[in-house]
């Protein structure tokens, strides 16, 4: 009986090591995966505070807990299975799913382009009643949750590339924590983002001259930097799609437009100090115009539609 049981705590200790070694190798894949996928996660960073800018500040967080509750519904049940099945009957499947969200993500950051450039000088009442309209909320969050979905999309083929070797259990969990860990970080950022102009507030009322002098600052520099990350994300928009795209189109052998752009990058920057950071900003902003160029079509086209306009 002893050794029976000696036998048995044995085994189960067998076992631990053995899921003890899984959770790491789980561990190590995401994070290779989530590092790969870091570029598209500044992204959808820059581009979630656009859909929370002008709200009152007691609406502020319940609606980025809105888009994270829609951004977990996205990756969880949506995106990873659909990933995970196609990973195993259908890989040809991917690359046009992914252009398709590549093309709506250009249509979107050239409709903010095109609203921007047509908006009428509004006054602040004008502005606040818009907010202040539950109608433009539901919009703005259903508008926030389809572009995370493109974004979040994008974030998890990126990471299912790096574990599509593995065995089946294996990616489906590492694509869990990926979509798990991604998610609270970039709406856990979005949210200091966005109250931190009260965090300034508060500080700038209590404590000792130094401290409300950074309250002061943090008061005056918050409105400056949600409207250089509304920028940014419009940019971004224009960027990640645009290199899908291209990605995409590469892939099939149509133009060759990708693989100029990063050649044409690599010789410009190729003798200048910071090579690599030249080259990464022409591929970018070659991406993000051919992304405008893109957008602009289809928007275009939807204006041709009876009945149909780019709002």
């Amino acid at each position: 009986m002893p050794s029976g049981l000696f036998a048995l705590l044995d085994d189960i200790a067998t076992i631990a090591k053995v899921a003890a070694a899984s959770i790491d190798d789980i561990g190590a894949a995401a994070s290779k995966a989530g590092v790969k996928a870091a570029g598209v996660v500044v992204d959808d960073t820059a581009v979630t505070p656009r859909y929370v800018t002008g709200f009152t500040p007691d609406r502020e967080l319940p609606i980025i807990w809105r888009i994270t509750k829609g951004s977990f519904r996205n990756k969880l049940l949506f995106i990873v299975p659909v990933l995970l099945l196609l990973s195993a009957v259908a890989q040809w499947a991917i690359t046009p799913l992914l252009m398709i969200g590549g093309a709506y993500l250009c249509f979107e950051g050239a409709e903010k382009v095109l609203h921007s450039l047509q908006k009428n000088k509004t006054t602040l009442a004008e502005d606040a009643a818009i907010v202040a309209d539950q109608d433009h909320e539901e919009a703005m969050v259903k508008g926030a949750v389809r572009t995370d979905f493109i974004l979040s999309a994008e974030i998890m083929v990126i990471a299912l590339n790096e574990v599509l070797d593995e065995h089946f259990a294996m990616r489906a969990a590492t694509l869990a924590v990926v979509a798990i860990a991604i998610t609270i970080a970039v709406y856990g950022v979005v949210g200091l983002i966005v109250k931190m102009d009260d965090i300034g507030l508060h500080m700038a009322k209590e404590g000792n001259s130094a401290r409300r002098a950074i309250g002061r600052g943090l008061v005056a520099f918050m409105p400056k930097l949600l409207a250089a990350l509304a920028l940014i994300g419009t940019a971004a928009m224009l960027w990640v799609g645009g290199q899908i795209f291209l990605h995409g189109l590469d892939e099939y052998h149509i133009g060759n437009i990708g693989h100029g752009l990063h050649d044409f990058a690599h010789s410009v920057a190729g003798g200048l100090p910071g090579a690599g950071v030249w080259e990464w900003l022409i591929n970018a902003g070659g991406a993000g115009v051919f992304g405008l160029l893109l957008g602009a079509v289809i928007v275009g086209v939807l204006h041709l539609l009876p009945g149909k306009k780019a709002h």
